[in-house]
């Protein structure tokens, strides 16, 4: 049975999970929640997804949410197909990954999610943005981009010189910021070694594919 993803097309977290399938090569359909209309909060929703938050995904009567848990499901459930390595196995190269996916979590997703609410989700809600909030989070994000541009001056991706999930978990909110105008956190003039890694990324035929295709 074709896995399915409960979410929407224009959700971060639903493209990190549609993008993971498309590096692991594994078919799925898209069932469509409309935000706009409630359906996440819908009582049929929150009997599967207790937050009414999106994604979940239903793989042959598997139940699974949050993102990165479904991202790591399916790396692991699919080790031999697609892309290779997302989720090293050696154990430093694990402890590695296990530190950019910290990175990632902690020291990038915080302030670029609350700027993209702030300057996407909000507008398209009709409501006012904080430009107070929005200055304070680009202050500590630059911060924050400064000491990737130190660890990417010594090696090609966030772990190491191989590409992994901690990698692909940027790509959603870092595309979506530089799209609202911020691309310039990832300048080449400012930080060159981050703006060699995000154009890398967003050239991935994969990303392209969500994209251009999720719908």
């Amino acid at each position: 049975m074709t896995l399915t993803i409960h979410g929407a097309p224009y959700s971060t977290c639903t493209r990190l999970v549609a993008l993971v399938c498309k590096e692991k090569q594994i078919p799925f359909n898209l069932s469509v929640v409309d935000l706009s209309k409630g359906q996440h909060k819908a009582p049929g929703f929150v009997a599967v997804q207790p937050f009414g938050q999106i994604p979940y995904i239903d793989d042959d009567g598997f139940v699974l949410y949050e993102s990165r848990a479904i991202a790591r499901y399916l790396i692991r459930k699919y080790p031999n197909q697609g892309t290779q390595g997302l989720i090293p196995t050696d154990p430093k190269e694990e402890a590695l990954f296990e530190q950019a996916a910290s990175i990632e979590a902690f020291n990038f997703n915080p302030f670029a999610s609350g700027i993209a609410f702030e300057k996407v989700f909000k507008p398209r809600r009709g409501l006012q943005t904080n430009e107070q909030a929005v200055e304070e989070r680009l202050a500590l994000l630059r911060a924050k981009l400064d000491a990737y541009d130190v660890i990417l001056g010594k090696q090609k991706y966030l772990a190491g010189d191989q590409v992994t999930l901690a990698d692909l978990q940027h790509l959603p909110y870092g595309t979506l910021l530089a799209n609202a105008g911020y691309g310039d956190l990832f300048s080449e003039a400012t930080r060159p070694n981050v703006s060699r890694c995000v154009c890398c990324m967003r050239r991935r035929p994969t990303w392209q594919d969500v994209l251009q295709n999720l719908k």
